[in-house]
């Protein structure tokens, strides 16, 4: 069985950070296994080496780039700490060690709800597996806890929150383990996409347990990111392994919002027609009225947020899993650790959070190295909510700089004209030459000297300032500017302003861009329960001349890539 090429692997800073290219997929879904793979007791199985492991239990003939050199660190009792991207095969690198070394591989998941399919997979090859999470009754906690002691376990999950039970800790006390597997590691970091806090507990493992080795695994993080982990989970002496984080069979495009539920029919129905995707949505009833959308158009679609009832939710998870076609509309609540090869697109219908959380959401795309997309629609009330939410977040004045950084380095993706792939990766640390398969490739889009427009639309809010003492949020401002004698204008007299009507050399959508890219740059900003426009600090500069404004230029329509037909060679 095939598996994706990641393409060259990267080396950096840090502790023997060997390069890792790609990797056979070894996640728990029987999807990721090669057909007629023989399900071979794993106790009989781990009698033998790695390599027989892999072969006699998993069905592969060999192993790929530095996935022998990890799960060897890990046999020979090393720590490990392994950066891969989504369908790199990570799992492999902590289930092989765990049926060749003595004793249950203990892996730490905050996957709960897909525990259960995990330990099915498993089973189904003869590996013994089981889990230990809130969703058991008192008996089956009992009779996994019996095999754990037994010695009848190869691999037992656990939430992270179980290991702030005193309980669960006498009871790992009383067994032998194999290995500590740290899955998602991202999650102990402030600095990752998604925090949890219970993932903190876990830098007392290698205390209580000297002896065993630990090998924390995720599918992405930044340097800082990655510095973060090592930190807090004390792995600075692990062997470090990263991959590469490109994903060339992945065709990234972002384009402007006009009705994006529209055009994400009309990308679906053009491109992907009865395939496989995920669609991400930031509120639950966004994902309601986007999943009756896509029914009423005849597309079968499915809702998923944390609001709904759980059985509900595990229903249509399960659904999407094992059934061909079904596009899952959903919050971010959805996908991590989702083994489902054939997902042909993954969509946003609003700005991610961080670029770290857009990466790992769409690398659930393509996960069999077949062409895919990630198509993101985006505009300026993105910005809007994303800064009005960071203003309105719990935490000190740090932790709200840095959702800002990372909102930052997300609309630096979203205006560049540049490839966005050579973006995208050098936010990783990682180099690389122009894709010619993402839209800026495709379509190349221009820039303009929009130092007068920003001039114009920054005048305005300080003439609405001084001259009225007033603030107005962004389509005042832009009728202001064209020099529409609207209700609104007429009852606040601001067809008196002296910057009334200077920008009708643009059209309305043009100044709404204008807008956009000022906020995205920082150059202006909202504020408050209506979002009105206030200047920066650096306003000034550009008001007094200082500073030159470059602006992309904003297409009449949202450019759209020829369709490809399913498995065609993406354009290289």
């Amino acid at each position: 069985m095939s598996a994706p090429d990641f393409g060259t692997p990267r080396t950096g800073p840090g502790p023997d950070r060997t390069p890792l290219p790609d990797g056979a997929d070894g996640s728990s879904g029987a999807s990721a296994l090669a057909e007629g793979a023989p399900a071979v007791p794993a106790a009989e199985a781990a009698r033998g080496g790695a390599l027989e492991v892999l072969h006699r239990v998993f069905g592969y003939e060999a192993f790929r780039g530095s996935q022998q050199e990890i799960i060897d660190q890990v046999v020979g009792g090393g720590d490990a700490l392994v950066l891969m991207p989504t369908g790199g095969g990570k799992s492999l690198c902590y289930q092989i060690p765990a049926l060749v070394r003595p004793g249950v591989g203990v892996v730490i998941s905050p996957l709960i709800a897909l525990m259960q399919d995990q330990v099915d997979a498993l089973r189904a090859l003869g590996v013994r597996a089981g889990f230990l999470n809130s969703t058991q009754d008192l008996d089956e906690r009992r009779l996994v806890e019996a095999e754990f002691l037994a010695g009848e376990l190869d691999l037992l999950y656990l939430a992270p929150e179980r290991l702030r039970v005193e309980s669960t800790l006498r009871l790992l006390e009383r067994g032998t383990i194999s290995l500590f597997a740290i899955d998602e590691a991202h999650c102990v970091a402030q600095w990752g996409h998604d925090f949890r806090p219970d993932y903190l507990a876990l830098s007392t493992l290698h205390e209580r347990w000297p002896r065993v080795p630990r090998i924390a695994l995720t599918a992405t993080a930044t340097e800082a990111t990655h510095t973060e982990i090592a930190s807090r989970l004390k792995l600075q002496d692990a062997r470090h392994f990263v991959a590469s984080f490109d994903r060339p069979n992945i065709q990234y495009r972002i384009a402007p919002k006009n009705e994006p539920r529209r055009q994400l029919l009309q990308l679906l129905r053009a491109e992907h027609p009865g395939e496989a995707g995920i669609v991400y949505c930031l509120s639950r009833a966004s994902v309601e009225k986007t999943a009756e959308f896509l029914v009423k158009n005849g597309v079968d679609a499915l809702p998923y947020h944390a609001g709904l009832d759980a059985r509900v939710r595990q229903e249509n998870q399960a659904r999407f899993l094992r059934e061909d076609g079904l596009v899952m509309v959903a919050t971010i609540a959805f996908g991590m650790g989702i083994d489902k090869p054939d997902v042909r697109f993954v969509a946003h219908l609003d700005l991610p959070k961080s670029v770290e959380g857009y990466y790992q959401e769409t690398g659930r795309a393509g996960r069999d190295g077949r062409p895919s997309t990630a198509w993101l629609a985006y505009g300026y009330q993105d910005v809007v909510q994303q800064r009005r939410m960071i203003d309105t977040s719990e935490g000190d004045a740090a932790h709200r700089r840095r959702l800002g950084e990372h909102v930052d380095a997300m609309l630096a993706l979203c205006e560049t004209v540049e490839c966005r792939r050579v973006q995208l990766l050098a936010y990783f640390g990682e180099k690389s030459d122009p894709c010619g398969n993402c839209d800026t490739c495709l379509t190349p889009p221009e820039s303009w000297d929009g130092t007068v427009p920003a001039q114009k639309l920054l005048s305005t809010v300080v003439r609405l300032k001084r001259e009225r003492n007033q603030k107005f949020g962004v389509g005042q401002a832009v009728d202001i500017l064209l020099g529409k004698k609207t209700a609104k204008v007429i009852q606040f007299d601001h067809d008196g302003l002296s910057v009334f009507g200077i920008g009708s050399d643009l059209p309305e959508a043009q100044w709404r861009g204008v807008a956009r890219q000022l906020l995205s740059q920082g150059l202006l900003a909202v504020e408050g329960e209506y979002s009105t426009l206030v200047l920066t600090e650096t306003s000034g500069d550009v008001l007094s001349g200082a500073r030159k404004v470059t602006l992309r230029k904003e297409p009449e329509r949202a450019a759209r890539a020829p369709p490809r037909t399913p498995g065609s060679a993406p354009s290289r």
